[in-house]
């Protein structure tokens, strides 16, 4: 017996809810392997490129914050003075 045709008469077993969870499942294996064969858009593609050199080195992201920090965002903190 091959393998498909063990997992089909396991998933036949299970309930119409599980059944549904190991067809989700099996589609996102199938997104990780062969990403372009399915039909489906990819979550998160950021995470299927390559990483760079450019992009690991230490203070890539330099200048990328754009949050207001307060001007004393980098003194040390009151609740911290008895430990310095």
């Amino acid at each position: 017996m091959k393998i498909s045709e063990i997992a089909s008469e396991k998933i036949d077993k299970l309930p119409l809810e599980k059944q549904q969870e190991v067809l989700d499942f099996i589609e996102f294996i199938q997104s990780k392997i062969e990403p372009e064969k399915i039909g489906k858009p990819i979550l998160f593609p950021e995470t299927t490129q390559e990483i760079t050199t450019q992009e690991k080195l230490a203070g890539s992201m330099k200048g990328t914050f754009i949050l207001p920090l307060s001007e004393d965002f980098d003194e040390p903190l009151e609740e911290f003075e008895g430990y310095m």
